[in-house]
């Protein structure tokens, strides 16, 4: 069973197709169980690297969360160009007639389809928060014409003094490195342009794989537990707080997985404010 991406599909059309192409070469086809098996040891590679710095080559404690958070950095960057270059000897790819960067859904044609279409959908998800803050916007304008003040062009360098001085501030945070570019861009590079192609390889149906993929996503997120109980000290607490984590990635990440396959390209999905959702 090979791999192929078909350029003259329907982009918004799934990308990938599981039906077998004949080389007349006798390649082997892969099973389900072993797609099943390399995803399951594709999630615990990314979540057991993460520990790996202090647990097996024993190394000291970082002296400080942003060497902590470097660190990880280093490790979830590790898992994700092992994970690409192991499903690239796994999936049984015709090299002549698909490339490797287009099998991950990294691909040029009907790059603003892809990155159009998701974004504005994803957009919509959160528009009730956008339409509350320009709500209140709109309140605060009014109480300032009633109270006899008018929008001036001081109040106006005010804000957006404002808001370069929070753009700079989150590119010398952390987090903000780890929330907005890490997490999301390794997490998506092995949870979904590496285990999408496994399955669909595997010979798992579309929608299958739709709903199987996230499994995968959510049950990463099962490292957090400890630490969620030893912070609160209630393990009622932290296995709440946890499964609605995995609940969350459950349903994020189906629909996730479902634009990647209708559009065949991956781009980062993620919404910032989730950090807590970050396996990294």
């Amino acid at each position: 069973m090979y791999l192929l991406i078909n350029p003259s599909e329907n982009p918004m059309e799934a990308a990938f197709t599981g039906d077998a192409v004949s080389d007349g070469g006798g390649g082997s086809e892969m099973s389900k169980s072993l797609a099943v098996i390399t995803c399951t040891a594709l999630a615990i590679f990314y979540v057991a690297i993460l520990y790996s710095p202090t647990l097996i080559l024993r190394l000291q404690p970082p002296d400080s969360f942003q060497s902590y958070m470097i660190r990880r950095f280093i490790c979830a960057a590790i898992s994700s160009v092992f994970s690409l270059i192991a499903c690239s000897l796994i999936l049984p790819i015709q090299w002549g007639k698909s490339h490797l960067f287009s099998v991950y859904g990294i691909r040029l044609d009907h790059m603003w389809q892809a990155v159009v279409f998701p974004l504005t959908l994803t957009s919509l998800m959160y528009a009730g928060t956008l339409i509350l803050k320009l709500l209140l916007l709109l309140d605060s304008g009014q109480e300032d014409r009633e109270n006899g003040r008018s929008l001036s062009l001081d109040s106006i360098k005010n804000v957006v003094y404002e808001f370069i001085e929070s753009t700079f501030s989150l590119a010398s945070d952390i987090s903000a490195w780890r929330n907005y570019l890490v997490a999301p861009l390794t997490e998506e590079l092995v949870f979904r342009a590496c285990m999408i192609p496994l399955l669909l390889c595997g010979g798992f149906s579309t929608y299958t794989v739709v709903f199987l993929c996230p499994i995968f996503f959510s049950l990463a997120h099962l490292n957090h537990l400890l630490e969620y109980a030893q912070r609160s000290g209630s393990w009622p607490k932290a296995f709440a707080v946890v499964g609605f984590q995995l609940g969350y990635t459950v349903i994020f990440g189906s629909y996730a997985s479902f634009l990647f396959v209708r559009t065949g390209a991956k781009i980062s999905l993620r919404n910032a404010h989730l950090s807590s959702d970050k396996s990294c």
